[in-house]
């Protein structure tokens, strides 16, 4: 069937504006992930509710302990992520307190040794020897 003849130009951009919507929604559900994580929990949990039996109800003890789970895994992502921004900014402040000290960088077999002229910010700071930017994982040894 035409859907060309059938529909109006503006209702067939609907449909194809819906329809790739519908489909970006399928590709993101097939990210591969390693673990579960709280959106699982809550799904499974929704799932156990929805599909349970009437005669037989949830016991409060069992629906109280499950939120309690799920209440301490979404507290433990939270402090995952706040972990992650302390540790950029301790590598950040790292990479400040090089400024103007002279350091070793392992490059390959070769060791160059210069005085850290600036450091750029973000997430992965760099610092710049010797009119060269590198990374923090490449500084061997600091001196004054």
């Amino acid at each position: 069937m035409d859907f060309s003849t059938l529909m109006s130009s503006t209702d067939q951009s609907k449909v194809s504006m819906q329809v790739d919507a519908f489909n970006k929604t399928i590709n993101e559900g097939r990210v591969k992930k390693d673990g579960l994580d709280k959106d699982d929990f809550l799904k499974i949990l929704i799932s156990q509710l929805s599909n349970q039996d009437p005669t037989k109800p949830l016991e409060d003890k069992e629906f109280i302990a499950q939120m309690a789970q799920f209440s301490s895994l979404e507290q433990m992502t939270n402090m995952s992520n706040e972990f992650t921004k302390v540790a950029d900014r301790i590598q950040s402040s790292q990479a400040l307190g090089m400024l103007g000290r002279t350091v070793e960088i392992a490059e390959g077999d070769n060791l160059i040794s210069g005085k850290v002229e600036a450091v750029t910010g973000g997430d992965f700071p760099n610092i710049l020897v010797d009119g060269r930017y590198f990374g923090l994982e490449s500084v061997s040894r600091i001196r004054e």
